[in-house]
């Protein structure tokens, strides 16, 4: 299974490497980082990370991860990137998206009319592209799989292992990772968190 996973610039990593190290250890997968060009991709907050193949050279994918960026707006003005969106995701068995990556994958058409979730200080921009917005954790619909903000990542990327490959080889991934989040805080939703917590980070993240 020839497996694409997207890099931008300023993508943000853990969108990228959460799914990442729950899909890639299975035989059945080929992974390739594919981005505009090979070479050195810098995330969000300064990791760099490097692309094997570039858009061109990228063999059909049977799956297509698209990660998010705290650099959204930036990102959706990436033209090749969404042209690739556009052109490879409806030719894939199944695309999956992780944070504002699925605005991503709204702007290139992939969205519109469909259930879909994202990072909930973005939520009205996936919207205006069409999308039902969702506030669930993990948005299966049919071929396209998109799942809330960062650590979601790896929720989605453990529904997808169960869908692909059986719900046993999923439980035995997830317990290989030692997947058993228990948080220090009870924050980690805009539901949870203090009002003033939830308008300093939506200023962060959007400006507004």
């Amino acid at each position: 299974m020839n497996v694409a996973f997207v890099l931008y610039d300023q993508m943000t990593a853990l969108d990228m490497i959460g799914p990442y190290e729950v899909l890639a250890g299975h035989p059945q997968v080929m992974p390739h980082f594919v981005a505009a060009r090979a070479g050195g991709v810098r995330c969000d907050n300064g990791l760099t990370l490097q692309a094997d193949v570039g858009f061109d050279e990228m063999p059909a994918p049977e799956l297509i991860v698209v990660p998010g960026s705290s650099h959204w707006r930036r990102a959706l003005d990436d033209e090749p990137l969404i042209a690739w969106l556009a052109a490879t995701c409806p030719t894939a068995g199944c695309t999956v998206s992780v944070c504002s990556g699925s605005t991503l994958l709204a702007k290139a058409g992939i969205l519109a009319g469909r259930p879909a979730t994202t990072h909930w200080a973005v939520r009205e921009v996936l919207a205006a592209y069409g999308a039902i917005v969702s506030t669930e954790r993990v948005v299966v619909d049919k071929d396209v799989i998109t799942c809330a903000g960062v650590s979601a990542g790896i929720d989605m990327a453990l529904t997808l292992a169960a869908r692909l490959w059986g719900e046993s080889t999923a439980k035995a991934i997830q317990l290989a990772l030692e997947y058993d989040p228990r948080p220090p805080f009870d924050c980690g939703s805009p539901d949870k968190a203090p009002p003033e917590i939830v308008a300093a980070v939506r200023t962060l993240l959007t400006g507004a």
